[in-house]
C-alpha cells in the first residue's frame, strides 16, 4: 500500500486518519490511539501529513516530524469547510 498523503483528524484518546496514494483515491480509513499512530508512521515514506492546528497538533506534529515527515498544521476554519463540504 502506497501512501503519499494523509490527513487527520485529531481527538482527546482516539485519532482517525485517512491516507491517499498519489492520485488522490482514499487507499486506507484507520482509527489509532497516540501510540498506534506514531507506530503506523513510523516505518512509512509519507509526503505529507495535514491536521487541524490545536493544543494536541503540535505535540503530534513534532513526533511526526522527528520520523522524517512533513506536517502541515491547518487552522480549524479550513478543517471545518472541508468538512461541510464532505457532507453535501
Amino acid at each position: 500500500m502506497e501512501l503519499h498523503t494523509i490527513g487527520i483528524d485529531l481527538g482527546k484518546t482516539v485519532f482517525h486518519l485517512v491516507g491517499l496514494n498519489l492520485r488522490g483515491e482514499v487507499v486506507v480509513r484507520k482509527k489509532f490511539s497516540r501510540l498506534q499512530l506514531l507506530r503506523f508512521t513510523a516505518n512509512r515514506q509519507i509526503q505529507l501529513i495535514g491536521m487541524e492546528a490545536c493544543g494536541g497538533s503540535h505535540f503530534l506534529g513534532r513526533a511526526l516530524r522527528e520520523q522524517g515527515h512533513e506536517v502541515r498544521l491547518d487552522s480549524g476554519a479550513v478543517c471545518e469547510a472541508i468538512r461541510e463540504d464532505e457532507q453535501e
